[in-house]
Formats: structure tokens, sequence, C-alpha cells
């Protein structure tokens, strides 16, 4: 067998060029536990190696062809045997021919676009990942890489604040205003609520984050909501005339960007949810949907650069 080259096996490793320096970001599995893995952008190139590590030395492997793969893709876990791509890129490393030692293989895709943010949700996975592969006329030898991509936004220009009512007739009139619509991930809703009638006795308030993840179309539409975050407005009763400032952090929380009609398979969107409860446990709902997006750290940046030009001058001006 080892004549033809069936005995020999080898190991593949993928290492990318700037792994020591490439930051990393936490990204969930579909298990729940939160790995850490190579984080990326839009645009930005990818490149490494590939090492082909020969089991047995002295043994040679025969193969049809090396190549490397850079995939995105979308799986839905109702339909798990369809991934969906949209991203696959291939370059070949090594036509077909035989390895009588343990070699390495540079690659590059160069500016790659990654249109989506990765994704792992209750129905859905949008990954990103390279995978090497030696193939040969049996059983293909392969390794997958998984890496992270984050899409960054600009701040947007129009950014108007949510003015809403709440009001069962003769009972109850409230008047809630939060000062935007759109935030970015480590952001602050701030907010007022004013009751202007309160003829019932309002026992608790409080404001949900809401998390919808639409998958599917037509008739196969699967919604998942998941409350993220709940945040206690007030216990107790409120009296006409009273107002209540909201101040909630969303650093805090496990939240991604809003996400609308990803390559036509799902959408991830978010609410405000507010929630009233009277003395007779009826519940009262009013609710809003917020643009959530990731901000760059461009304007962290340009502060230090700021900074870094005020310090100058500071000196400059003492010398």
């Amino acid at each position: 067998m080892s004549f033809f080259g069936f005995g020999q096996s080898a190991d593949i490793d993928i290492v990318l060029n700037d792994a020591e320096t490439r930051k990393k970001a936490e990204h969930k599995s579909e298990d729940g536990r939160k790995d850490k893995y190579f984080l990326f952008f839009d645009g930005e190139t990818v490149s490494g190696k590939v090492n082909v590590n020969l089991k047995y030395p002295g043994k040679r492997l025969e193969h049809s062809g090396i190549k490397i793969e850079f995939v995105g893709q979308i799986e839905l876990y109702y339909d798990r045997g369809n991934h969906h791509e949209f991203v696959s890129l291939v370059k070949d490393l090594a036509r077909p021919g035989e390895l009588t030692q343990s070699q390495s293989f540079d690659f590059e895709f160069t500016h790659v676009e990654k249109p989506y943010e990765a994704y792992t949700g209750q129905n859905v996975k949008l990954r990103y990942f390279l995978r090497a592969t030696v193939s040969r006329r049996l059983n293909d030898i392969s390794k997958e890489l998984d890496i992270v991509v984050h899409t960054l936004s600009t701040y947007p220009e129009l950014n108007s604040s949510i003015k809403m009512e709440v009001g069962i007739e003769d009972c109850l009139h409230i008047e809630f205003e939060y000062n935007k619509s759109k935030y970015h991930l480590k952001d602050v809703i701030v907010g007022k609520i004013y009751f202007l009638l309160v003829r019932i006795k309002i026992k608790h308030m409080e404001i949900d984050i809401i998390k919808r993840e639409t998958t599917g179309t037509g008739p196969n539409v699967y919604h998942e909501n998941d409350t993220i975050a709940k945040y206690e407005i007030m216990d107790g009763a409120p009296v006409r005339g009273e107002s209540i400032p909201i101040r909630l952090f969303l650093a805090g929380y496990e939240l991604t960007p809003t996400m609308r009609d990803i390559n036509k398979k799902f959408s991830v969107r978010y609410y405000l949810n507010l929630v009233l409860i009277d003395e007779e446990e009826r519940r009262y709902f009013k609710q809003q949907e917020i643009t959530l997006w990731r901000k760059g750290d461009i304007v962290r940046k340009s502060m230090t650069q700021q900074a870094a030009i005020a310090s100058q001058r500071f000196e400059g001006s003492n010398s």
C-alpha cells in the first residue's frame, strides 16, 4: 500500500502572517460557548502559510492537488445540508504530484470582500473560514480555520428622537421619549417617561431590549424573540405629572448590529419594549424598533492624535 503512496498521511496547519499582532474577538459558538478568533474587517487582505506535515518520514504522499479556499457561508439550522456561500475564493497551492517531505505553501487573498458580520443565532449561522485541502483519490485531508468579521458603520447623520404615547381611554396616558433611534453597541439609551393621566394602579414598569431573529422566506419564515435586557424603570405607583428619567447602558449586553435581509436569508432586529403591569397583573406593551450599529475605533484614534498634537503644542509653547 505504501508503495502507491496510500500509507502516508499528513497534518495540515493554517498560520496567518499577522497572527502575533492581529486582534482577536470573542464569538459565540452553536453550543453557547465563547471562543476567541482572529478579527477581520471588510476589504482586508487575508494571507499566511499552509503547512503540510508528513506523518511518516521517508514515505511519499501522492496527491491530486493542494488548494486553499476563503469561504463566507450562511447555514440555516432547519436546512442543515445546504450551505449558502456568498464568498468563495480558491487558490491552487500545488499541482497534482507527490510530497516526499513536509512543505509550506504561501497564500494571499487580496482585499477580500466580507460584506456581512459573523453571526451565530438561534436558527442561523453566518461564518467565514479558510479551508486547506490536500486532494487524494480515496480521502482528502483538509483543515479549517474560522475567523470573525465585524462590520463597521459611520455615525448616522439623521438620528431623530423617538416619541410615543401609550393610552387606555380615560384610564392611562403616558408619553415617552428616547433621545435617538440609532445607537452604537456601546451607547447609552437616554429617555424620559411622562405620566399625563393615571387612573389605574401601576405596580411595575420596565423597558426590555428584544432581539428578533427572522429566518427563511415565504411560508417557511421563523421568528425567534429573545429578551436581551430588562431595565426596571419604577416599582410602585406613579402620579399624574410625574416624569421618570431612563439611562440604559448597552455595553453590558450581548448585542450585534441590526442586520436586515442578509443575503435574502435572515434578519436580526432590535426593539425597545415598554412594559407596564397593574395591580391585577394585567400587562400593557408598547414596542419600538431601534437600529444598532458597530462603531469603529477611528474616533478613538483621532482623539489620541489630537491629544498628541495638543501635548506637542503645549511643550512647544513652554520651550
